[in-house]
């Protein structure tokens, strides 16, 4: 991924059909279909991969780091995030995977499962301490925080500003590289095997840093199937690579994350149609007595990424066998914190849907939008390349569409030049 761009989420034109299933399935409306092809709204975009997941003609895909990119460093470290493990068949023993990790081309292994341990320990030390801002929202998940930060600015400050575990392990593993082989830091690779688009741009346009710590993600459905005969190879092995326990390990699946902080009262929610509902209803104040919210955006959390190969709920069921004989935790903080434990920056209001460049303008927009609004039907049918008549009016009032492209409106205005035709 030499070239930059803001999303991972991108259209292939030459599949795309023109038809409409993704633009009425985007929670963001970030898709219209114009001139028979869709096109994505980057800027509406929070790469949730929902549109991956319905295209009947896979036109969506996601773009991220080709496997040679390991050949760009002297030393790589792998970073295999918690439903990685819940790829495989009758896995008893993570380290047959970070073994088989090495034998495929890495020099080191560093579990995201263990820096999620970290984060567990983390966050309830900030919850305790900042009981004022509860319900704490988890940062975790970047689609989440996205549509936070475009939809419901409201709720940015009840962000818990703990980093996220995959930002943890990556700086954790270069500082153990660097001490380990005397390296500069620019000859270290840290490589994250990622589950979804969503963490492929937060490492491009990380959230509340500057800089990632990560040099470079690759897919979970590209490393499977180099990996399955190497941990053939390795089942028989003793060494031990394995850093975490059930609380890192459940990380991965949805429930895992909040499970994790020994609270009672938490609301774990996976699917982003769901997940919009709950901050809606936070919003309204209508959830108050929570103390943390854990939010993915995939369906059964991680594990229902668009870059991995096993069905969610199959992946689910195996990373609870995976943790049966576990120990609760085998990683903790200890005296010296990592370098990246809280958020640096704030995350910011990202206004990308205001009409107008400031308020008078956007109000004088807004009454646009409804004077079409009141020309349109109100069927919400997409068949002009919008998700929904409103969206038809805003795009229309930033000149982007024309009200004939309803096409209610066209058939109303064909009958009235052939009326007006056949009266002359």
């Amino acid at each position: 991924m030499s070239e930059k761009y803001t999303n991972s989420v991108r259209l292939d034109p030459d599949k795309c059909m023109g038809c409409i299933n993704c633009i009425k399935r985007c929670p963001t409306q970030a898709i219209r279909v114009r001139g028979g092809k869709a096109h994505i709204i980057q800027d509406f975009c929070i790469d949730c991969g929902e549109c991956i997941r319905v295209c009947p003609h896979h036109a969506k895909k996601a773009y991220y780091d080709p496997l040679e990119v390991l050949d760009n460093y002297k030393y790589t470290v792998a970073l295999p995030a918690p439903s990685f493990y819940a790829q495989f068949n009758n896995l008893d023993d993570i380290n047959i995977v970070l073994r088989a990790l090495r034998l495929m081309g890495f020099d080191d292994v560093y579990e995201v499962s263990a820096a999620a341990e970290i984060v567990s320990e983390l966050s309830r030390d900030y919850i305790s301490k900042h009981p004022e801002n509860a319900p704490f929202i988890s940062t975790a998940c970047p689609s989440v925080v996205r549509l936070i930060q475009v939809r419901f600015p409201n709720l940015l400050e009840h962000l818990i500003q703990v980093n996220a575990p995959v930002e943890i392990a990556a700086s954790e593993a270069r500082r153990i590289a660097m001490e380990k082989t005397g390296l500069n830091e620019s000859d270290i690779g840290i490589i994250f095997i990622s589950p979804c688009p969503a963490k492929v741009t937060s490492v491009k346009n990380p959230l509340g840093c500057d800089k990632s710590a990560i040099d470079a993600v690759i897919a979970i459905k590209d490393v499977y199937p180099k990996i399955l005969p190497l941990m053939v190879q390795t089942a028989n092995e003793s060494s031990e690579l394995a850093h975490s326990g059930k609380i890192g390990i459940s990380w991965g699946a949805s429930g895992g994350e909040a499970s994790g902080l020994l609270l009672d009262n938490y609301l774990a929610a996976d699917g982003i149609e769901n997940v919009i509902n709950v901050l809606e209803d936070l919003e309204d104040q209508k959830i108050s007595h929570l103390q943390f919210i854990e939010l993915n955006a995939c369906s059964g959390g991680c594990v229902g990424g668009v870059l991995q190969v096993e069905n969610p709920y199959v992946a689910k069921s195996k990373l609870k066998q995976l943790r049966k004989y576990m120990p609760i935790t085998k990683t903790h903080v200890g005296e010296a914190l990592p370098c990246n434990a809280y958020i640096e920056q704030a995350i910011e209001y990202k206004p990308v849907f205001n009409l107008g460049k400031d308020f008078a303008d956007g109000l004088k927009k807004m009454e646009q939008v409804e004077e079409i609004c009141s020309r349109l039907p109100g069927l919400d049918c997409g068949s002009c390349g919008a998700p929904t008549c409103k969206a038809l009016a805003e795009d229309v009032v930033r000149g982007l569409a024309n009200e004939k492209d309803c096409v209610h409106l066209l058939r109303e205005y064909i009958h009235k030049m052939a009326s007006d035709l056949n009266g002359i």
